[in-house]
């Protein structure tokens, strides 16, 4: 823990993909300190040294964790490795962030969770699209009952997209829909049901239908692909008052609210009549959610007994329900 008054000195650790946006945000943000930047391949961190020249570069992990001076750790290493560094890190008496999934097991994520409680330190999962504003104001709108009761929620994520060897489209892609899912709903699924195929990568399945429904009688389906010809990230909540779409890949306007829906006709006995009303788009903040994010976790590294709201817990929530779905993928080959 820094000092009362001093920023965390921050590592990042991991430079393919998604690491270089960590570094820039962390480089940028007043309230902590990029102090190491950390990878096996020297190429990576020259790139990534040009973003945080003041950042020290180090090839070594145990150089990381032996250094004192670090306060947490951040991870954006292959999926694998999560839970095994998240447990490294932890142990190391350092704070710890990691991409997510948490893990690729139960049994990981919990030795992760685990790892933080016997630390006494702070393991956050980046799970994105819960600090993104349309999401927020997705949860507020079904919190103050301005959709009604939510009915059913499906969502869209597809793409022409990179294809992985180390996870199928329900890990990478189902992480970010299954962790919004169960935290606009706030419970957690007694079905679940999932079909798929792997049609580019034997084993590696590129589209995934999911389905869960919850003890409340909520649905959700999801439709996963990274070989689609549309690229949609859309997630749709239909209430018994209103319905509302957070579609991501709209430049403005990312949340429209629809007055739609079906009110019972007071002139008859038992009858519904439709009702298709206006349509609106809340107001947004425009922070980068994955600064808004990472914000976040520093904040929570900085206060004594914060927890983060995508913490260790909320991450094995949503590692265990995607190893239910995955059981449900298996059992239907």
């Amino acid at each position: 823990m820094p000092t009362t008054g001093a920023r965390p000195r921050i590592a990042v650790v991991g430079l393919g993909y998604w690491g270089p946006n960590l570094v820039r945000n962390f480089a940028a943000m007043q309230s902590c300190e990029l102090a190491v930047i950390c990878d096996a391949d020297a190429e990576a961190l020259a790139k990534a040294q040009l973003l945080a020249p003041e950042a020290r570069v180090t090839q070594s992990l145990d150089e990381v964790l032996a250094d004192e001076g670090i306060d947490a750790v951040a991870l954006a290493t292959p999926v694998p490795t999560h839970a095994d560094l998240a447990v490294k890190v932890l142990q190391a008496g350092k704070h710890c962030f990691v991409e997510k999934p948490l893990a690729q097991t139960v049994e990981d994520a919990q030795r992760a969770v685990e790892a933080s409680d016997a630390a006494g330190k702070v393991l956050m999962v980046g799970h994105l699209l819960e600090y993104h504003p349309a999401v927020t104001a997705l949860a507020d709108l079904i919190s103050e009952g301005e959709l009604g009761d939510v009915l059913y929620v499906y969502s869209n994520r597809q793409n022409l997209g990179q294809l992985r060897s180390d996870e199928n489209a329900l890990w990478s892609l189902g992480a970010h829909d299954v962790a919004v899912i169960l935290s606009l709903l706030g419970e957690e699924p007694e079905q679940v049901t999932a079909v798929g195929e792997a049609y580019v990568r034997t084993g590696v399945e590129d589209v995934v239908f999911g389905y869960l429904r919850f003890p409340s009688g909520v649905a959700a389906h999801m439709h996963l692909s990274w070989l689609d010809p549309h690229k949609e990230r859309r997630i749709t909540v239909v209430g018994s008052k209103r319905m509302a779409v957070f579609d991501d890949m709209r430049i403005e306007g990312k949340l429209t609210v629809y007055d739609k829906g079906f009110d019972e006709d007071t002139q008859s006995w038992g009858e519904y009549i439709t009702r298709a009303g206006g349509s609106w788009a809340p107001r947004l903040g425009n922070t980068e959610p994955l600064r808004t994010e990472l914000e976040h976790f520093v904040s929570s590294v900085a206060t004594p007994g914060a927890t983060p709201r995508t913490d260790g817990r909320s991450g094995l929530r949503v590692v265990s329900v995607l190893s239910r779905l995955q059981e449900a993928l298996a059992s239907g080959r």
